[in-house]
């Protein structure tokens, strides 16, 4: 098991930094750390600095592989999005990013819904996303967060009902202690559509978040992927408030080279 050092990105480094970077401090630190590649994650109140940040970001030769996209049924609907989403699909268009939309769901969206009215729903939204994202060179991939948007068989479905759209899904080890018992069944349906992974230190009774290499499962999990022709890209997850998050991200990186021979 090898892994190209290439093929890694950083992952939930905006918000999550107990030092609380500026854009410019954040592109040095993943400069500093080798990283090439980030896919940007947001609050609310980093949105301001948002076009500032990837257009530091392209002048430094670092590439956003993602930006992050919240869906929330009490805001957002097919054709009329919230203010956020609205600023982000604003700001791509500005600054001419061409990357991938991670789309994740609040589980409101499909509270109360059948399978297939489910299925239904999320097809609606994520085409009408897709073609914006379309419009600006982009493209979608599903995230999973838990509930029935979570499930990899549930984002198969959708993306089946939407064959005429180019779909992909970014799987999330942190949002899937649940899915370890059938974790091979999930890697071999999801497979024709998996773009990225995002990896964790994973325990099947948690934490939720743990430092690669700290865990009991996610050796196991990475070699599946590989067995089965899952080489990358990978995420290296920030993911701690109370941190530094270039500690946390060191952290990651050296539990990696102990579990696979990074080159």
């Amino acid at each position: 098991m090898q892994i190209d050092k290439n093929e890694l990105y950083a992952w939930c480094i905006v918000p999550y930094d107990a030092v609380e970077r500026s854009p410019e401090e954040r592109i040095s630190m993943l400069k500093a750390l080798g990283f090439q590649r980030y896919a940007y994650d947001w609050r609310a109140d980093d949105l301001d600095d948002m076009a500032g940040e990837l257009t530091l970001a392209a002048e430094n030769g670092i590439e956003v592989v993602a930006v992050w996209l919240w869906i929330d049924k009490d805001w957002d609907r097919p054709g009329k999005l919230n203010d956020a989403n609205r600023k982000i699909f604003s700001v791509i268009r500005e600054v001419n990013l061409k990357t991938q939309l991670w789309v994740g769901f609040h589980p409101n969206y499909f509270e109360d819904l059948t399978d297939s009215q489910a299925v239904a729903a999320g097809a609606e939204m994520i085409g009408y996303l897709a073609s914006r994202a379309d419009e600006l060179g982009c493209k979608v991939a599903l995230y999973n967060h838990g509930d029935w948007f979570g499930e990899p068989a549930n984002q198969v479905k959708i993306i089946q009902a939407l064959p005429e759209r180019d779909i992909g899904i970014v799987y999330n080890f942190h949002h899937a202690h649940h899915q370890l018992d059938y974790y091979p069944q999930i890697v071999e349906s999801m497979l024709p559509y998996l773009w990225s992974v995002n990896l964790n230190g994973m325990r099947k009774r948690g934490p939720k978040i743990l430092p690669i290499g700290k865990g009991d499962e996610e050796e196991r999990m990475l070699s599946l992927l590989f067995e089965q022709g899952f080489t990358g890209p990978f995420g290296i997850l920030g993911h701690v408030e109370d941190r530094d998050v270039e500690d946390v991200l060191r952290l990651n990186l050296t539990g990696l080279e102990a579990l696979s021979k990074v080159k």
